[in-house]
């Protein structure tokens, strides 16, 4: 019986594999594999019987049977009898050869069974196979493939068959004809070859150790002639290559004689091949084995095929390999292999056909052959040793190539000589050479090659030279004495640069290893390497492209640690000096970045590390030396400008430190006679050096400068000197313009004791000597922009010199008046349509110093120097934003400095006279400016001002209190533009009006540290300046007004006033305004308004703002329609309810203005909400449209009214009235928003809110329910309760409310905000809401509901003893004519479990007696009232007893029993939760309940794959109440931690686990879970039909064999049947694995 239940198992599955879903069919063969775990003797058997009786089954079915099968014998060939192994074997070779035809799936398949019985039963399978294998007939194509495999996969077990198969299988090779069974007798051939030279290599463990190769040889012989002779020429490829794949291995197994005597033939027939296949890699692999085994052999044909061979190999190395074609790449190295053969055994014939390929025309020659010289190199050592001088002499020419990919192959054609001695040689230095040469390799921009897709760029080339060379310096011990001291002569020629860092890294690394070999002092032998540089020029090209560390990869740090390295042989004194030094300049580069590192910073590091070494050295000789060294190299750096103007600065420094006057003199003659006068950084690296030279040499310096002059350089005559005899007027210009820079620099520099005596009589004299060029005794003046900046900056640093060297006074500067006249010159010269240079900027900081120092500069030049400076920059035209980025950033930046050098300039001007007389004079020639009618220009004159004020007061110094008599005038310059239309005028103006009352404290004798704080509060408002809002800074205006008011005395008043009142002319209109606002106090005390004219003044009011969009205006009239209210507020409320809706925003700020005092506006708000209680919210409307019902109107006034709610309450100020009209206010727009939802407007307002919304912004909706909303909104925000508004936005309440399907939601959503935030507010609520529980609207009756039944869910009702009432309520509404008024009652009667859990016990019968009603409720068609009475009652639950619940506790859980099922998901949910909470209930009827939780348990477990998450989460809550209840302790901890709600659950491996528990526990009750399950193979949820197999498949699998007996299993593999027919493949799959699983309960 059981057999033939298994046998019915696998025939179910094995009819299943006809299912067209991969997946489905993957599972059915795990199934077949899990069954053949258990039953393999069986299994195998059935699938052989099945296959036998389905003859007509398509082979794609039979193949995954036979694929089963295969994995079975394989797992289980140790347990296999022989009997089964020979019914498989019977059947898979009849499977294999049923069709003559090749049908490779199905035979695959079959011959894979045989192969893996072959594993131990070769004997049986061979005497099965040999049958198919007849001499003169020929055999199946797969009884060939099953001979190869069987020879690869049992070689020991195969071989001793191999000679008769041979035998047999010769005479066959002439008789097959179709080109598929030749390939399988190549394919056979080779791994029969394969297999026996296999079996000869490891005889010692073969069973029979007598066999030799001659026992196959002549057979193998035989084979190739056919194959080679016949085959090998057939027109079809796939099979010549077949051919040539076989013809390898049987090379080694060919009689020596034989092979030898074929060889003329074979290697020419196979080297053909190439020319016929684009795929060569069968052929060379063949070929590599052909020639090995000639070799083998001592064969002497090879001499004579030499050529033809590496004629042919050559072009396969020079085809790129491509990388993405494994198969290329594997050619090259099998092509390589037979070069390493050949050169082995010919080395001078194989190097003699390479080396002159290298200076071929064609780029993949010359690679090619580079890439076969470093095979050779590297795998035929002891062969090329002899040749190494003449590989060398060769390689001459590749070094010379400028192809990249040769390069490349070159460096790796050195790497592989270095490790093999190759470098070592003559010949040698010239690789290493090549190779610095290409770490020097530009990195920026690659050279253009030809075209070409896999072009290398040098970049790649660089960094591979790069790593070679480390690698080389670093790994290979041979090259340490090739490599040093060798490489230290790359260091200096500047066309190395690039390769610094490389080459720094690895000669630090060789001279470590040299030092701990101890050669420390004779680290470098100048004796034995002539060609070294010397220590002066090593440290200077160190030290100089140290200044620029980031650049070339860090090319500063390697720098200086070699530096440090070769301390020594630089000077024995440096020693300890930078042993200390060095390390600390390195780590000031590591802890900082190209962006973070001050450039400035770093290079006096470095020029101060110079001093201290000439210090350490202080050696004249060696110093001299060093300068000279310097100089000379000066030239190198012509294409690097930064790293040229710092080796100027050493220069300089090493002159300074050099005694020898002589040399200094004709150092600095030299520069001056071959600087590049044209570069702006050579002039001033020269002019720096100059600087620093005169620290020490001041007079050597002017002299040499003096000669200079003298010579004839400036004089255009024939005896120029010749150096100069090309040179034209702009290069005189800017030797002129460097000398003048040089005089500069000697100023600051030179000892401030030794130069002040020489800057009139020399210096300046010199220097405007260059600058004036004398034209027939007239003075005419340069236009050269470089020579003006330079006399500019030049008298700049000698102000800053003469200021920084005397004690201001002590030094009278007589030539300072003319200069700064010279200054105005140049700034008049400026255009005033741009800023193109930075003359101007320098001109005012020369003049800066200049005015500092004595004497005083006259009225008129001071006032001509101000005007000029303010009209040339605060005149320019905004900066346009340019399309250049880099070009705008840098006229930012010159802006930013002209205005800052504008500020000094003013601030040392004024600084000569800080009184209130200075400062008015100041703001007389800025006044203009700060008025002007262009933005740019006042911006940047109150930024000027704001400035100066505050370097007025902290400079100010008040000793006697005298009046600030310019105060007003001043502060009503500044005050108005605190609402100018730009920000940064008004953030600059309220600084200065700050700034200004401080002087006046000053000016009273209060201390200036002192804070006044009426005048601090200045400073809070500048946020308020910030943005553009009216209302912001007007409100700052009136509070800068009062600052002001209270702070300026009594006599300056009147001129503040006046001075005002001018400013409502500004050109700003927002100044104007601000003008208004400070002046407006006058306007409060205007007259009355008679009260027949009231509507007339209204509408006039309302005229003027829509004619002027004047905000002082709008607030005057603002101000009247109050004052018109506080009188006769029936009439303006008339007139304003009158205006069009919806209101325009002049009215809305009309309706906003009677929100200003508290009693008013408490009155008008009365008279609102009359008007809306007293008229009808809606009247109904016929519809045009046949069968549309009617729609709802909404009537005017209420609307009307609703709106001027709205406006009055968003004022603030309206805040106190709401406050006292809170409950009327709060029922009545509640009821309002109840009565509109879904209300349309009037026809005639629709059209009208259109035409207003597409006139710009409408101001708000007019939707009536939108209209409620948005009032109620704003009247809970103004009455203090913004905390409940906000709390409703965000659970999206106020959206909600105005649906008409889910108003009642959004009315909970607010009563729980209430609740929360406002309850105090709540009893009159509830007594003004009470009566509309009977309205005659259902839309009031449901909100009223809701509103109460969301209350009853707080606590608060309890506490203001509102319970009894309101649930008295609730109860009395259950008979209520509309279904979701009852939902909504007993939601509230449920809600008092968590608002009022105590009062639960106490009332516990009645709402019980409800929450049953509610569940047999038989007006509910869609069943919401019973989904809310399970829901209610669940809460209910927690706060009851067992006695309250005893007697209806069985009569609720059948209740709920169907809607676990149900389709709708709320229903599922609450109905699941509401059992698990029954649970709690149980004990006293255990065994009852106990038989519910059975009856559930299978959907519950099966409802965990719910497609709705709040039911699985139901599911979840449910089984974790139950678990107590079922007596299972594992069962119980598993709900319990598997089920937890926030930790996500792998369902199979939680179900097998469930099901372990549920057969320890109650193995009984298997068949009736099994039944269970089954009626949930038809459920609608794919996700549940799959679930349900697969727990009967858990099931199965861990019950035990005494409890087996129970199922009956027949129904259960018919049910299993037909859902293996399920259109969903999940669920297919589940029900295969659950058939595998059957096999335990057979």
């Amino acid at each position: 019986m059981t057999e033939s239940r298994i046998k019915r198992l696998a025939t179910t599955l094995m009819d299943a594999t006809t299912d067209k879903d991969p997946l489905v069919q993957e599972q059915i063969y795990n199934a077949l594999c899990y069954l053949g775990e258990s039953e393999p003797e069986e299994i195998l058997n059935s699938c052989d019987e099945y296959l036998r009786q389905h003859d007509k089954l398509a082979y794609p079915h039979r193949v995954i049977i036979l694929k089963a099968m295969e994995t079975v014998v394989s797992n289980n060939i140790a347990l296999l009898d022989k009997s089964t192994a020979k019914v498989v074997i019977f059947l898979a070779s009849n499977e294999m050869t049923k069709s003559k035809e090749v049908i490779r799936d199905w035979q695959q398949a079959a011959s894979n069974v045989l192969v893996a019985v072959g594993q131990r039963f070769i004997n049986k399978v061979m005497e099965e196979v040999l049958t198919k294998f007849q001499p003169g007939i020929l055999p199946h194509y797969f009884v060939m493939q099953t001979f190869a495999n069987l020879s690869v996969s049992n070689v020991f077990g195969m071989v001793p068959f191999l000679n008769s198969i041979l035998g047999t299988m010769l005479p066959m090779l002439g008789m097959a004809k179709q080109d598929h069974m030749k390939s399988v007798f190549c394919y056979a051939l080779q791994h029969f070859s394969e297999s026996i030279q296999e079996y000869l290599a490891n005889l010692d463990k073969a069973p029979d150790p007598t066999v030799r190769k001659d026992t196959f040889s002549n057979e193998i012989f035989s084979a190739y002639e056919v194959l080679f002779n016949s085959w090998l020429q057939h027109r079809e490829a796939k099979l010549r290559l077949a051919v040539v794949e076989a013809m390898g291995p049987m090379s080694y197994l060919m009689p020596g004689e034989k092979l030898e005597e074929q060889l003329p033939k074979l290697i020419p027939g196979i080297l053909a091949l190439y020319k016929k296949h684009t795929e060569a890699f069968y052929i060379s692999k063949s070929l590599c084995q052909i020639l090995e085994a000639s070799v083998n052999i001592g064969s002497r044909s090879l001499d004579v095929q030499l050529d033809s061979l590496l004629g042919t190999l050559h072009p396969q190395i020079c085809a790129p390999a491509d990388p993405s074609v494994p198969l290329t790449v594997k050619n090259h190295t099998e092509v390589l292999r037979c070069f390493t053969v050949l050169a082995c055994s010919f080395p001078d014939r194989v190097l003699a056909f390479l080396l002159p390929k290298l200076e071929s025309s064609n780029e993949r020659t010359r690679v090619g052959t580079l890439l076969i010289m470093r095979q050779i190199i590297n795998s035929a050592p002891s062969q090329m040793e002899i040749k190494k001088p003449f590989i060398l002499s060769s390689m001459k020419l590749p070094l010379q190539d400028s192809n990249n990919k040769v390069k490349r192959a070159m460096v790796q054609v050195i790497s592989a000589m270095a490790h093999h001695g190759y470098l070592e040689q003559p010949g040698g230095e010239a690789m290493m050479e090549f190779l610095v040469r290409q770490c020097a390799l530009p990195l920026d921009a690659p050279k253009k090659q030809p075209p070409d897709a896999d072009d290398l760029t040098s970049d790649s080339v660089q960094s591979i030279s790069v790593n070679t060379l480390f690698l080389l310096s670093t790994t290979v011990d041979r090259m340490n004495n090739v490599l040093w001291p060798y490489l230290l002569e790359f260091v200096t020629p500047i066309q190395f640069t690039n390769a610094l860092t490389p080459l720094c890294k690895s000669l630090m690394y060789l001279a470590m290893k040299k030092q701990e070999e101890g050669e420390n002092a004779s680290l470098i032998r100048y004796d034995l390497n002539a060609n070294l540089p010397s220590p002066y020029a090593l440290t200077t090209r160190l030290l100089v492209v140290s200044s620029q560390p980031y650049i070339g990869d860090c090319r500063g740090m390697a720098a200086l640690r070699l530096l440090n390295v070769l301390h020594y042989s630089v000077h024995p004194a440096l020693d300890q000096l930078w042993s200390k030094q060095v390390p600390l300049l390195v780590e000031h580069i590591e802890e900082n970045t190209e962006s973070s590192l001050s450039q400035k910073e770093w290079e006096e590091k470095l020029l101060l590390f110079l001093q201290e070494t000439l210090v350490a050295v202080s050696d004249n000789t060696w110093i001299c030396h060093f300068a000279t060294e310097m100089c000379r190299q000066l030239n190198s750096y012509n294409g690097f400008v930064l790293e040229k103007n710092f080796l100027y600065k050493c220069i300089g420094t090493t002159l300074g430190a050099c005694t020898s006057k002589d040399l200094v003199q004709k150092q600095l003659q030299e520069l001056l006679e071959t600087a590049r006068y044209h570069e702006e950084v050579e002039r001033e690296g020269l002019a720096s050096c100059f600087g620093i030279c005169a620290i020490n040499h001041l007079e050597e310096t002017l002299a040499k400068l003096e000669d200079f002059v003298r010579s004839d350089v400036f004089k255009k005559s024939v005896g120029l000197f010749s150096i100069f005899k090309d040179r034209s007027d702009n290069e005189v210009e800017k030797i002129k313009s460097t000398l003048i820079l040089c005089y500069g620099y000697v100023a600051v520099y030179a000892p401030k004791e030794l130069v002040l005596s020489r800057i009139e009589a020399d210096i300046l004299k010199n220097i405007f000597q260059y600058f004036n060029t004398k034209v027939l005794g007239i003075k005419v003046e340069t236009k050269d922009l470089t020579l003006k900046l330079c006399l500019i900056r030049s008298i700049c640093m000698i102000s800053q010199a003469i200021y920084n060297g005397v004690k201001c006074g002590d030094f009278v500067f007589s030539r300072k008046a003319e200069l700064v006249a010279q200054m105005v010159e140049f700034i008049k010269a400026e255009p005033l349509e741009a800023m193109r240079t930075p003359v101007r900027q320098r001109a005012m900081i020369t003049c800066t110093y200049l005015v500092i120092l004595e004497p005083h500069l006259s009225d008129p030049d001071r006032t001509e120097l101000i005007d000029t400076c303010l009209a040339s920059v605060l005149a320019l035209p905004p900066m346009e934003k340019d399309e250049n980025g880099g070009d705008t950033l840098h006229k930012e930046m010159l802006y930013g400095d002209t205005i800052s050098a504008l500020k000094d300039l003013l601030k040392s001007l004024l600084q000569r006279n800080l009184t209130p007389h200075g400062l008015q004079d100041m703001f007389a020639h800025l006044g203009p400016w700060i008025k002007s009618n262009k933005e740019h220009e006042r911006q940047r004159a109150v930024e000027v001002s704001a400035a100066l004020l505050d370097f007025y007061l902290n400079k100010l110094n008040v000793s006697t209190v005298i009046p600030f008599y310019n105060l007003g005038v001043l502060i009503a310059l500044f005050s108005p533009r605190c609402s100018d239309s730009l920000a940064s005028v008004r953030q600059h103006a309220i600084d200065c009006v700050h700034c200004l009352l401080y002087i006046q404290l000053c000016y009273e004798g209060f201390a200036r540290d002192y804070r006044d704080e009426m005048v601090e509060g200045l400073k809070a408002l500048k946020k308020g300046l910030e943005e553009p809002d009216f209302t912001i800074l007007f409100h700052t205006c009136n509070n800068i007004a009062m600052v002001i008011g209270k702070r300026v005395p009594p006599d300056q008043l009147m001129s503040l006033l006046l001075a005002m009142f001018e400013g409502l002319a500004d050109p700003d209109k927002n100044c104007s305004r601000a003008a208004t606002v400070m002046i407006n106090s006058l306007l409060k005390e205007r007259g009355g308004v008679l009260q027949e004219k009231v509507p007339d003044i209204m509408s006039i009011i309302h005229s003027k703002l829509e004619e002027v969009d004047e905000e002082h205006i709008r607030k005057a009239a603002q101000q009247t329609v109050y004052i018109l209210a506080s009188q006769h507020k029936s009439m303006v409320v008339s007139s304003l309810l009158g205006s069009a809706l919806p209101f325009d925003s002049h009215t809305c700020a009309m309706w906003r203005s009677l929100a200003t005092e508290p009693t008013l506006t408490s009155q008008i708000l009365e008279q609102l909400l009359e008007k809306v209680n007293r008229d009808v919210p809606y009247k109904e409307s016929k519809c045009f449209l046949l069968g549309s019902g009617s729609e709802r109107i909404a009537t005017p006034l209420p609307l009307a009214a609703t709106c001027a709610l709205y406006e009055i309450m968003s004022a603030p100020e309206s805040g106190a009235a709401v406050l006292g009209l809170y409950p009327p206010l709060f029922v009545t727009l509640l009821l309002r928003v109840s009565c509109t939802v879904g209300v349309q407007l009037p026809k005639n307002l629709q059209s009208r809110e259109r035409r207003s919304s597409s006139h710009g912004p409408a101001p708000r909706s007019l939707h009536p329910c939108s209209c409620a909303v948005e009032t109620l909104k704003v009247m809970l925000a103004r009455g203090g309760s913004e905390e409940v508004a906000r709390a409703v936005g965000s659970a999206g309440g106020w959206d909600l409310m105005a649906s008409p399907e889910r108003h009642h939601d959004g009315i909970a959503v607010l009563a729980g905000a209430m609740a929360r935030h406002a309850g105090p507010r709540l009893p009159l609520i509830v007594k003004n809401l009470i009566p509309t529980l009977s309205s005659v609207f259902d839309s009031q009756r449901i909100t009223a509901t809701a509103f109460f039944a969301e209350l009853l869910n707080s606590n608060v009702v309890n506490d203001l003893i509102l319970l009894e009432t309101m649930m008295d309520n609730m109860t009395g509404r259950q008979k209520d004519a509309c279904t979701l008024v009852r939902m909504l009652a007993l939601r509230g009667l449920g809600n008092i479990a968590s608002g009022s859990p105590d009062k639960v016990r106490k009332h516990g019968a009645k709402l019980l007696a409800s929450m049953v009603n509610g569940m047999d409720d038989k007006d509910d068609p869609h069943n919401l009232v019973a989904l809310e009475a399970m829901s209610s009652l669940s809460k209910l639950l927690d706060h009851l007893e067992e006695r309250d619940i005893q007697s209806m506790l069985l009569h609720i859980a059948i209740r709920i029993r169907p809607f676990f099922d149900s389709e709708q998901p709320d229903l599922r949910q609450s109905s699941i939760v509401l059992f698990g909470n029954l649970t709690k209930f149980s004990e006293g009827n255990c065994e009852v309940f106990f038989e519910q939780i059975l009856n559930g348990l299978v959907t519950l477990l099966l409802h965990l794959q719910d497609p709705k998450p709040e039911v699985v989460k139901a599911c979840k809550f449910a089984l974790r109440m139950c678990g107590p209840s079922m007596g299972c302790e594992g069962l119980c901890d598993m709900f319990l931690n598997h089920l937890r709600e926030d930790r996500s659950l792998h369902y199979g491996e939680f179900m097998n686990n469930v099901c372990k528990h549920l057969m320890q526990s109650y193995p009984e009750m298997l068949n009736r879970l099994i039944l269970t399950n089954l009626f949930y193979f038809k459920s609608n949820w794919a996700d549940i039909r799959a679930a349900a197999p697969m727990f009967i498949g858990f099931l199965v699998l861990h019950v035990d064999e005494d409890s087996c007996q129970q199922v009956d299993l027949d129904p259960l593999i018919s049910a299993l049947n037909l859902l293996l027919k399920d259109p969903v493949p999940a669920v297919r799959v589940k029900v295969a694995e659950t058939l595998g699983r059957l096999i335990r309960i057979l």
